[in-house]
């Protein structure tokens, strides 16, 4: 019992659970990189290379812009809805489970995701591109007296991708890109910390008795690491495109520090002399953020309609454990068990040229959850199968400047969650989450 009190709550365990959270794709991935991708479920985002974001999708993409400088900036609002309803979670004791206390919550929050592009031209068949975005990030936020506070109370992350890019030709038919990640990751995450089922379980001594009150465990840390990514173009006909991208897994050393909140001494009341426990300090763990494969084609059926689609692919089946440690030695490094599988992601969409300014876009996508089941389903990570439905337009203000606006809808099937591993005292949350997300996104590109 000590070992499974001290070791729930750690680094890694917090960081890898508050990712997957309310990010928009399936897992922990923002795929809310492009507002004119938005307006098309980002089916064909590998291929249509609109604009500089498709420095992101695939930098090959690069070769199809116009000569000179284009810059791309963008943002995109998430609204998420996560409305969690209780059936009969339960806390730790001893002898028998009890009934938790506490009123059912919605943990979605509204969130801001901005986006960031410049591509250039060095010299003829050869292009030069920047990208600055987020592609993981969550904010969701439960009241700190609901049902679930002691599974996750805040959990707040955010990454910053500075991904340089070049792009250049091999034959008159294929283009190919690359570049490099430089990414940033950092989290702040809490819940709250039954002291009293610890303090009750006769494995641990607490200075002041068994009756004490809760308290905020928060953990934060933060790291930099890199990988890379790659790009094809084929141009099988002026008509039709394929596009073939990779994006590498990125293994992060997260390090911060961790503070329990405990409100009193605890001790292991064995072996002897006692093993302080929940002692605030340092904390470290790796974090691998897996690696993506996409296959998107773009067919221009005449001079008004174009069909697009895409298939992506992530490796969720790295996260198949979490092992952390406390460099200060109190406690012993331990894994958890996640056994995350595949995912992956379909779209499909149309765009109908209306007029010389006007792109008129909608798409619809498929999105796999890659959570094994609701035992493996936390408050953190109350993800689910994802259905998109998205419209958009783009509008050419001028020779050089336009404008994209998407909108999407996610429908999230039903999410039963029956978690005990994410609560350091035990605590067994079960229940349903009735989900939800909203994303309003926007863009200005400038040609110069």
């Amino acid at each position: 019992m000590t070992q499974r009190l001290t070791t729930r709550f750690t680094l890694a365990g917090a960081i890898a659970l508050a990712l997957a959270g309310q990010a928009q794709a399936a897992g922990f991935a923002l795929i809310e990189q492009s507002a004119s991708g938005m307006g098309n479920a980002f089916a064909g985002a590998a291929a249509i290379a609109e604009d500089a974001s498709t420095i992101y999708f695939n930098p090959a993409g690069m070769m199809k812009l116009p000569a000179g400088n284009q810059i791309v900036v963008g943002g995109h609002i998430i609204r998420a809805k996560a409305k969690f309803t209780d059936n009969g979670s339960s806390d730790w004791t001893s002898a028998t489970p009890g009934m938790l206390a506490g009123p059912d919550d919605d943990g979605g929050t509204i969130g801001f995701v901005p986006n960031f592009y410049w591509a250039t031209q060095l010299e003829p068949g050869v292009r030069f591109g920047i990208g600055v975005n987020a592609p993981f990030g969550l904010e969701t936020k439960y009241d700190e007296d609901w049902i679930g506070r002691y599974h996750a109370v805040r959990s707040d992350l955010k990454t910053l991708n500075i991904n340089p890019s070049v792009a250049f030709s091999i034959t008159p038919k294929v283009d190919f890109g690359a570049g490099i990640n430089i990414q940033y990751i950092e989290a702040t995450l809490t819940n709250k910390v039954n002291y009293t089922v610890i303090c009750s379980s006769g494995t641990v001594t607490c200075t002041g008795g068994a009756l004490q009150p809760d308290g905020l465990a928060e953990v934060s840390g933060n790291g930099i690491s890199y990988g890379w990514n790659l790009g094809l173009m084929i141009n099988m006909s002026e008509a039709t495109r394929i596009g073939l991208s990779y994006r590498s897994a990125i293994e992060h050393t997260v390090e911060g520090s961790v503070n329990f909140g405990a409100p009193t001494s605890i001790t292991a009341a064995a072996p002897s002399p006692p093993v302080p426990l929940f002692v605030d300090g340092d904390a470290r763990a790796s974090v691998t953020l897996p690696e993506t494969a996409s296959a998107s084609l773009v067919h221009q059926l005449n001079d008004k309609w174009t069909l697009l689609a895409d298939w992506t692919w992530t490796r969720w089946s790295r996260f198949k454990e979490l092992t952390f440690e406390y460099p200060g030695g109190f406690t012993p490094a331990s894994t958890t068990v996640e056994e995350w599988k595949n995912n992956n992601r379909l779209s499909v969409a149309a765009n109908y040229r209306l007029s010389p300014s006007w792109l008129l876009r909608a798409g619809a996508a498929y999105d796999r959850t890659p959570i094994p089941d609701e035992q493996h389903r936390t408050a953190r990570i109350p993800g689910n199968d994802r259905k998109w439905l998205a419209f958009g337009f783009n509008w050419k203000a001028s020779k050089t400047l336009a404008v994209d606006v998407g909108y999407a809808h996610l429908f999230v099937d039903k999410t039963p969650i029956e978690n005990t591993e994410s609560s350091p005292d035990g605590a067994t949350l079960k229940g349903d989450y009735d989900s939800a997300v909203d994303i309003l996104s926007a863009q200005l590109v400038w040609d110069f």
